[in-house]
């Protein structure tokens, strides 16, 4: 069992929770801080102040005073009416990640909600009930209110989850809804977590899949007669870069005891095009990017997102609802995604171009000549999937609209930044897929002469053969399915 106590969250540990069904838990000393927040807000309550959002208005109606016997009303409402969310439904994993994300950051002990809101997200969580929530509608600033809102509404008993596969009405489950009081509402839905659980699940995949990424561009470079010489650790350490260092060191692993390698040593060309010389430098700095970001998602999951927060002695106004952190992230990744399909796409051409591919057949294609194209339109789709990420990696962070009146005058919009980081990362899987067909077929053409021990096993996992007559699309999506999951692993 995960124990939540708004301070150690792992990313591991929402993939397990997220994909994985762990149970979850409550912290000891999470129950105290909550309870001892909530005491505070109850006793400031006691003495009729305004305070934003407990029993004020919200946004631009922040002025507005609501009487005491309508408080619980208006926690109560500000869910309805925030639950404005369209499109198609997330994915379930990306749902409960951001369940335990809001969990956790309630368990830190600085929203003045009682601790039953959040065994009551848990005990979702853990009965494996997950509330539908439409992929549309965040600005990622003054938090995600739109998603979060849908998973809250589930809390009281509205709406629409999954539960046994099926889509139901949550009044069809066994579920007891919960009450809300005074600002517990407004703390449920006021958050980064529709960003945060993108993020904190898309970090760990690709760290998985540059690793494999680096192990299939060994592999082309093997079969393309490339030399490993520019992965020199000499080369690295001049320009001490971490992931440099990293993927270098991975592609001398992958390659090493090469027969192919061996086979064309005494070859004259001094050195390889920049698309098999420079994948330390390129991948390394999409490791680097990876590695940042790793830090400041870990942060955020274990930050308090919402707006007021509770102290030993004030509720205070501030912003941490704010997704820029985030936004700029996944609009970053976006970008060194995009970067590396591209390198992805020209090695694609080199392993099928008949000027470029070092003797192979043309177009990788078998039988006599011109009679089948062979894979010749992989790299066709290869360039339209690079395409269409170069579109995607326009950040969209560099946008802002005003929202609530001008009393939310400038968003963070990383809600869409995180989406369509995802379509991206989704192309990404189809290049690596296409890359490693391609090798496999390469290195079967390379016969009897052997890759390394590292590619041989790897692509021994893809039964693909040459062949003159048959349709290459199974092959693809049956690499493809492959990779997935050794990426979701």
């Amino acid at each position: 069992m995960i124990m939540i106590d708004g301070e150690n969250l792992t990313i591991e540990q929402v993939h397990k929770v997220a994909r994985g069904y762990e149970k979850v838990g409550i912290s000891d000393l999470s129950y105290e801080k909550m309870s001892r927040s909530r005491e505070i807000v109850e006793m400031l309550l006691s003495q009729e102040k305004p305070i934003y959002g407990v029993n004020t208005g919200f946004g631009a109606l922040a002025s507005v005073q609501i009487s005491k016997e309508k408080l619980k009303e208006l926690q109560k409402n500000i869910i309805l009416s925030h639950s404005a969310g369209i499109g198609e439904y997330l994915r379930e994993d990306i749902v409960r990640a951001m369940m335990l994300i809001r969990a956790n950051a309630l368990a830190k002990g600085y929203s003045g909600i009682r601790p039953v809101i959040v065994e009551k997200l848990i005990e979702l969580l853990n009965r494996k009930i997950t509330p539908a929530v439409p992929e549309k509608g965040s600005v990622g600033a003054s938090g995600d209110l739109a998603p979060l809102s849908h998973i809250a509404m589930a809390l009281i008993g509205h709406g629409k989850v999954f539960f046994d596969n099926e889509l139901v009405d949550i009044v069809s489950t066994e579920y007891i809804p919960v009450e809300l009081e005074e600002k517990e509402g407004l703390s449920l839905i006021n958050g980064t977590q529709f960003m945060a659980a993108h993020l904190a699940l898309l970090v760990r995949d690709i760290e998985k899949f540059i690793q494999l990424a680096t192990l299939t561009a060994a592999a082309s470079v093997d079969v393309l007669l490339g030399t490993p010489s520019a992965f020199d650790e000499r080369i690295q350490m001049c320009r001490p870069h971490p992931g440099q260092i990293k993927i270098a060191q991975l592609l001398r692993e992958n390659l090493d005891g090469s027969e192919l390698r061996e086979s064309h040593r005494s070859c004259k060309k001094v050195q390889d095009p920049y698309t098999l010389r420079t994948i330390p430098q390129v991948y390394g700095a999409i490791y680097d990017t990876v590695s940042w970001i790793r830090e400041v998602v870990t942060r955020e999951i274990n930050s308090s997102t919402d707006n007021p927060l509770v102290f030993d002695d004030e509720i205070i106004s501030g912003g941490n609802f704010h997704g820029e952190p985030i936004a700029l992230c996944a609009d970053y990744l976006a970008i060194a995604l995009t970067s590396m399909g591209n390198m992805i796409e020209r090695r694609i051409d080199r392993l099928v171009n008949p000027k470029i591919n070092e003797g192979l057949p043309a177009f990788l294609a078998a039988g006599e000549e011109g009679l089948n194209s062979g894979y010749m339109l992989w790299q066709y789709t290869a360039a339209a999937l690079c395409n269409e990420n170069k579109i995607l990696s326009y950040p969209a962070s560099a946008d802002s609209i005003p929202t609530s009146a001008y009393q939310e005058d400038h968003v963070s919009m990383g809600a869409n930044a995180v989406k369509k980081l995802y379509k991206v990362f989704e192309n990404m899987l189809s290049l690596l897929a296409i890359e490693t067909m391609l090798s496999k077929v390469a290195l079967e053409f390379r016969r009897p002469l052997k890759s390394s021990k590292d590619i041989e096993n790897f692509l021994s996992k893809f039964d693909i053969t040459p062949s003159s007559d048959k349709f290459f699309g199974s092959d693809f999506q049956y690499v493809r399915s492959i990779i997935v999951e050794e990426v979701s692993k």
